[in-house]
């Protein structure tokens, strides 16, 4: 609070506050600072969200990417195709080794829509704030649930639908690079290499 007029505070995220100074004389069309703070935000979302998905686009070759924006979710996601398969669960990487060993031939790795949230290193998130997310997502995309999984392979019951939740984090630092983490919902036992 100054002499001249009011200041305010908002949070972004959670986790990020601004301040917005405002003078009392100002016209009654000036926004408010609950505005420009939402105004903030959003431009801060659409900035981040931007950065990841010409990223994913230009740096790592997906495919597919959307933007999905629900009402339960505290921001945006992004979803799309690797131009690879990214991550084997660890059971399904041994059933597809005794598949490879039965059928004598390689078990065909097609790569799955996946979920990509965009964080920017600053900010900071609870274990509560990342259930909000697994618990507003399914466990794949909006079309990713047209796997077809043969019943009788055991390998490709961790396909599709039937796989775990899973979010690829996407942390943006302040020079636009971006790092990519795996978030499981759950527990997840090691990888064997």
């Amino acid at each position: 609070m100054n002499k001249t007029g009011h200041s305010c505070s908002a949070h972004i995220d959670k986790t990020t506050t601004i301040s917005f100074s405002q003078s009392v004389s100002q016209s009654p069309q000036t926004p408010d600072c609950l505005t420009i703070a939402n105004m903030s935000a959003d431009q801060h979302l659409q900035a981040l969200t931007k950065v990841v998905v010409n990223n994913l686009e230009n740096q790592h070759d997906w495919t597919q990417v959307q933007i999905h924006i629900q009402d339960n979710l505290p921001r945006p996601l992004i979803y799309g195709l690797p131009p690879k398969r990214l991550y084997v669960h660890p059971d399904e990487q041994i059933d597809i080794i005794k598949a490879e060993k039965q059928l004598n031939q390689r078990v065909p790795q097609e790569p799955e829509l996946e979920w990509v949230l965009p964080l920017h290193l600053a900010e900071k998130w609870s274990i509560s704030d990342f259930a909000a997310v697994f618990d507003a997502i399914t466990a794949t995309p909006p079309g990713g649930e047209s796997v077809n999984a043969n019943e009788d392979a055991q390998w490709q019951l961790w396909r599709g639908p039937k796989r775990g939740k899973r979010i690829l984090l996407a942390t943006v630092q302040d020079d636009s690079t971006v790092t990519y983490y795996w978030m499981h919902n759950g527990l997840v036992k090691p990888r064997q290499n």
